[in-house]
């Protein structure tokens, strides 16, 4: 198969990272995905299928900011909603984006959050 876009590339790369990666009730998965104005997380469940806590951009704490600085106060926040339903642990899906700027910014919130993975 060839790949026809940036969208048919990264949903590829979704996919071969989904077949090695799955949540747990312990240590769910932390699903990311990024937008060209925001970016948003969930902490999902792959065995029951269900998602435990979640965090988006639209909320009105994260609106003001701007790239980096978003990205960075959404995984602190779903750090805080991890700790409040007794999650420690996760598992890190980047959803096929590159592992730097927002999405880098995003995993380093959630560790200073208290987060591990």
């Amino acid at each position: 198969m060839t790949v026809k876009s940036k969208q048919d590339a990264r949903l590829k790369r979704r996919r071969r990272v989904r077949a090695k990666v799955s949540g747990t009730p312990e240590r769910p998965r932390i699903s990311v995905f990024r937008s060209n104005k925001g970016i948003s997380a969930q902490l999902i469940d792959d065995i029951a299928g269900r998602t435990l806590a979640s965090v988006n951009w639209t909320e009105p704490a994260f609106k003001e900011l701007s790239g980096v600085e978003q990205a960075k106060a959404v995984g602190a926040e779903l750090a805080g909603r991890a700790k409040a339903a007794g999650i420690n642990a996760a598992v890190f899906d980047r959803g096929g984006y590159l592992y730097h700027g927002r999405v880098q910014a995003l995993a380093d919130g959630a560790r200073e959050g208290g987060l591990s993975f």
